[in-house]
């Protein structure tokens, strides 16, 4: 097939696991029980309570059942197991690691038995030493060298070269009158990354570079792990070596003087003590924070543009802002002053994490709230059941931004309440870059349209890797004028 019929052929059709079914059937599937075992006994003498769990399915686990509930799969679990239990999934016995608690224990992580090993069974072949997969020391070293190119001032700068790529970008929605929202966003957050990350316009590229993160992505999760033509393993490695090519043949140039954009950045951060990146960490990091940018931006900014469909006064409210910074382009601080896009951002980001879920591997016997966890454990930490809690969320399934406003700030509630970006050492180190890239896209929407989707319509959230909406979010955009 052509890469454009596969491109259509993606958009249209859901993966196996999203295909609508009864909703007794699906009942069925969630409900389903296994037997109930402990993950290992605790030492004898030390307190420790173990880890329940089951295995669910031979081989697969319950790999199938998290990839078509998602939330609620993880809600499911919490309520049959609590904080700290273990399942089967891709041939692994996995502990997971639900509310504030355990995910403090997890990424404060203060004897260091928490490796990031765990990402590294999902993704190693597809994003190799990007900054997520990297360990304590090494981490630290990459990061403060990273820092150099996260700054205020290259934040700024960053937002200097989206917005003109945002507001043409939007703009050329303007026949589209039922679209596929998702999928409009997903080739603009890639326009941004390629302007912003290798100061390069959109070109004929961009569409082989996006089907290759799209392999790398949808990779991590495949359940036959073996590179079989056709399957997503394969895709995935592909798509790696697409990606390694690109960058490694634009890095010299990079390398000889100073752009505007994170490549160059890169090719030209310093740590305190004059450490700098090799080629090697360019390309890896390249890779990584690419994939990290576009597609989690296009996963919020989804959740966002759903959010103020199904809420026109939170749309109204938000527009009525944006309108009045006028038609020049907003800069750093005129976007910091869209104060209801901030209290949106939040909550769309609180009920659809962008990354449902942080794999971690114990490098040495450990326990969380009580209960042992051998070395060698794979676990994940679910960012989903911490935003549901009704311990610490009013009403959590309800979508309310004032939830975050001065004198409530439900996020406080705990300081793994709300936690979109992570925490601990690891916590998003383009957190601010994100936010604001979905700010500055959905100021430049609510300038020039409304948008709006059926009243009884609600969306449903693929996970096969990271949340896509199942239909690809089609919605009804009208120009203002």
């Amino acid at each position: 097939m052509t890469s454009a019929v596969v491109r259509a052929f993606r958009e249209r059709v859901p993966p196996l696991t999203a295909i609508p079914l009864p909703r007794a059937v699906d009942r069925r599937l969630l409900d389903q029980r296994w037997p109930v075992r402990e993950l290992a006994t605790p030492p004898a003498g030390s307190g420790l309570e173990p880890i329940i769990g089951d295995a669910g399915a031979p081989i697969v686990g319950h790999a199938i059942e998290s990839m078509r509930f998602g939330l609620d799969f993880a809600l499911h679990r919490f309520d049959k197991y609590g904080p700290v239990s273990w399942m089967g999934a891709f041939g692994q016995r996995i502990v997971v690691l639900a509310g504030p608690d355990a995910t403090q224990a997890a990424l404060v992580n203060k004897d260091k038995a928490f490796s990031q090993e765990g990402w590294q069974f999902f993704i190693e072949r597809f994003f190799h030493r990007g900054l997520m997969l990297l360990d304590f020391e090494e981490h630290h070293l990459h990061r403060r060298i990273m820092q150099e190119a996260f700054t205020r001032d290259k934040l700024a700068g960053y937002m200097r070269q989206a917005a003109p790529v945002l507001r043409e970008g939007v703009a050329a929605w303007a026949g589209a009158e039922r679209p596929r929202l998702y999928w409009l966003l997903k080739r603009l957050t890639l326009d941004v990354a390629s302007r912003v990350f290798m100061d390069m316009p959109p070109g004929a590229d961009a569409d082989a570079i996006n089907r290759a993160f799209v392999g790398t992505v949808r990779a991590a999760t495949a359940l036959v792990r073996v590179p079989v033509p056709g399957g997503r393993w394969a895709a995935g490695l592909h798509g790696r070596r697409v990606l390694e090519r690109y960058f490694a043949e634009k890095l010299p140039s990079k390398r000889r003087s100073e752009g505007a954009g994170l490549f160059s950045a890169l090719c030209h951060a310093r740590g305190d003590d004059g450490a700098e990146f090799t080629d090697d960490d360019v390309v890896n990091h390249m890779i990584f924070l690419m994939m990290a940018a576009h597609d989690t931006a296009t996963i919020t900014s989804s959740a966002v543009a759903y959010h103020l469909a199904k809420h026109p006064s939170w749309q109204e409210r938000a527009r009525e802002e944006s309108l009045a910074l006028g038609d020049e382009l907003p800069d750093l601080e005129a976007l910091e002053s869209l104060k209801t896009l901030d209290l949106v951002i939040k909550e769309a980001l609180r009920l659809t994490a962008p990354v449902p879920s942080l794999p971690r591997k114990t490098v040495k016997d450990t326990s969380v709230l009580g209960h042992y966890i051998p070395a060698g454990t794979m676990c994940s930490v679910s960012p989903n059941t911490n935003h549901y809690s009704p311990e610490h969320w009013t009403n959590p399934r309800a979508f309310d931004p004032e939830r975050f406003a001065e004198g409530r700030r439900e996020d406080k509630s705990h300081r793994f309440a709300w936690m979109p970006f992570g925490g601990g050492a690891h916590k998003c180190i383009g957190m601010h870059f994100g936010n604001n890239e979905v700010k500055l896209l959905m100021h430049e929407m609510l300038r020039t349209y409304r948008w709006s989707v059926p009243e009884d319509y609600r969306i449903k959230w693929d996970y096969v890797s990271l949340p896509v909406p199942v239909d690809g979010l089609t919605v009804r955009l009208r120009r203002l004028r």
